[in-house]
């Protein structure tokens, strides 16, 4: 049978190395991968795609990632790209005037780097937005700016107590004020207040993130929120939309989002929606459990005590937002019926609790497939590390985050102390311990683009910073070992066993970059780009010829 694609004169990246030139496409899957033996499956009515010398690989998968809200904040006030305080505020004021019609003015990313301590204040916004409510979720969408408005209309003041799972920053006076930001569960204090999303929003927030990441070489995602979480819309219906008139293209797994406000009643809801929530290529098999913040913040849950600016212990050790008494109990049940269970854990206690539930589920159910990962990592304590392995915990990376930048330098390094921050995404100690890892970027948290993601895996410093130190060199990785943590590895966690490596037999997802990364230093990996992607043999992005 004559092919109907064929992939040839170029590298392929196979499972073996670089030991490939000619790949066969034939319906969906791939039919051979070889040398020039593979030509003699062309036939009159074969597309043949000349590499040119570029790199074939799988279709990158993204392990943790949330496109519907991304989608909606490139339609929003987006301050992704605000560097400083001033760029931050005058891209505010500039949408605000730009959308006079807007009730509220919503969006979000800005980088809490860009103000003093992370916090800006509430009279930055009614300086210049003085008269309609303000609600900017922070980068990392743990953190909320909002105005003076918005905290009249939200009835939240200075006698307003902080939520269990959040912190209402108050004015350093010591008055009691709320200063304008608001962390982790304090956010749904005004969140809840904004005005949601249509239907037709979410859909196109969804098609307009999948053509924009099928542009980045990503053929599958693991949607790390499905369900309803501080004011973030819940994209299920989106996706199910997408899936049943075929405009969800790439494959796509939801993690239902764990009430953390409930327990185990939720768990038949949960099973219920994940009935419910299973069409064509996105299924809902995945329950996702956020165990603790952000360390920028003090929210991350860490086993000891985070230090002052003068370096003394604190009695701040973070937050637990399920209680780890209950976290085994939970898990265990959960991968009985079958569940994959996707952990938030930043910190060392919260990966340590995540670590124990995960046990207290194999001692109780046995070996299964369920294939629990853990994401974020960002600090794990040594003791730690062989356990990924011994349990078959995925380590979950978001490797953007393992660079020196100000919020590391600056809100995370002086607050950890020197030994925890060595500690810090620990992707080659995981890695020689056995742990397969899995890559993604938390997108809109930081950039979607896998080859960055890469860059600083392999480098261990930010594209673009050459000058800047090497952040932890000893936990860098090889290339093959970071570009198969984004195919094979995220593949693995998503349960799609026929994707992620180029192999007879394999749906052909795959990805031609412009160019050969490994012919190239590692200094240049992020300048390259995806020049094709495919879905199941089906071009769903071409890069525009210069």
């Amino acid at each position: 049978m004559h092919a109907d694609l064929l992939f040839t004169n170029g590298p392929v990246l196979t499972p073996e190395g670089r030991t490939a030139t000619t790949v066969a496409v034939t319906g969906d899957r791939i039919t051979a991968v070889g040398r020039d033996e593979v030509l003699d499956l062309r036939g009159p009515r074969t597309e043949v795609v000349d590499l040119a010398g570029r790199l074939l690989l799988p279709g990158f998968q993204d392990a943790h990632i949330h496109p519907v809200p991304a989608g909606l904040e490139l339609t929003q006030c987006d301050l992704t790209r605000a560097k400083t305080a001033k760029q931050t505020v005058d891209a505010v004021r500039a949408y605000a005037a730009a959308h006079p019609e807007r009730e509220w003015i919503t969006g979000g990313g800005w980088s809490m780097e860009a103000f003093e301590g992370g916090t800006p204040t509430k009279e930055l916004l009614d300086a210049i937005v003085p008269d309609r409510p303000v609600y900017l979720p922070n980068r990392d969408h743990h953190g909320a700016w909002v105005n003076s408005r918005a905290l009249e209309l939200a009835g939240v003041t200075r006698d307003t107590p902080d939520p269990a799972d959040g912190r209402i920053d108050r004015h350093p006076s010591g008055s009691g004020e709320p200063s304008g930001t608001l962390q982790e569960g304090a956010m749904q204090l005004v969140g809840r207040l904004t005005p949601p999303a249509t239907p037709a929003d979410r859909l196109a927030a969804l098609l307009h993130a999948q053509r924009h990441l099928h542009s980045l070489g990503i053929t599958a995602w693991q949607d790390a929120l499905v369900g309803t979480f501080l004011g973030m819309d819940d994209p299920s219906e989106a996706y199910l939309t997408a899936a049943r008139d075929g405009s969800l293209t790439a494959r796509v797994v939801g993690s239902l989002w764990w009430d953390r406000e409930r327990g185990a009643e939720q768990i038949p809801e949960l099973v219920e929606r994940r009935a419910a929530l299973s069409h064509g290529r996105f299924r809902a098999s995945t329950v996702k459990l956020m165990l603790d913040g952000v360390a920028e913040t003090g929210t991350a849950a860490l086993l000891d005590p985070y230090l002052d600016k003068c370096g003394c212990a604190t009695a701040n050790r973070g937050t637990s937002f399920i209680d780890p008494g209950q976290l085994p109990k939970y898990v265990t049940e959960l991968d009985a019926l079958g569940f994959q269970c996707h952990f938030h854990a930043l910190g060392d206690r919260a990966v340590r609790d995540a670590l124990d539930a995960i046990e207290a589920a194999r001692t109780a159910n046995g070996p299964s497939d369920t294939r629990p990962h853990l994401a974020h990592l960002q600090v794990v304590h040594p003791d730690d590390v062989p356990r990924f392995a011994r349990l078959g915990a995925t380590a979950n990376i978001q490797p953007l985050w393992a660079a020196h930048e100000p919020q590391m330098d600056e809100l995370t390094i002086p607050f950890l102390g020197p030994e925890r921050a060595a500690w810090q995404y620990p992707f080659g100690a995981l890695l020689r311990s056995g742990a397969t890892l899995a890559a993604g970027s938390d997108w809109p948290v930081s950039s979607p683009d896998p080859m960055e993601g890469i860059h600083v895996a392999v480098n261990r410093v930010a594209p673009d910073a050459d000058e800047a130190p090497v952040f932890l060199p000893g936990e860098r990785l090889a290339l093959t070992e970071a570009l198969t943590a984004y195919t094979a590895g995220s593949a693995y966690a998503n349960h799609l066993d026929d994707t992620g490596r180029v192999r007879a037999g394999a749906l052909a997802d795959l990805v031609v970059l412009d160019r050969d990364p490994f012919e190239r230093p590692d200094t240049e990996i992020a300048r390259a780009k995806a020049a094709l992607t495919y879905v199941g043999g089906v071009e769903v992005y071409a890069a525009q010829q210069a």
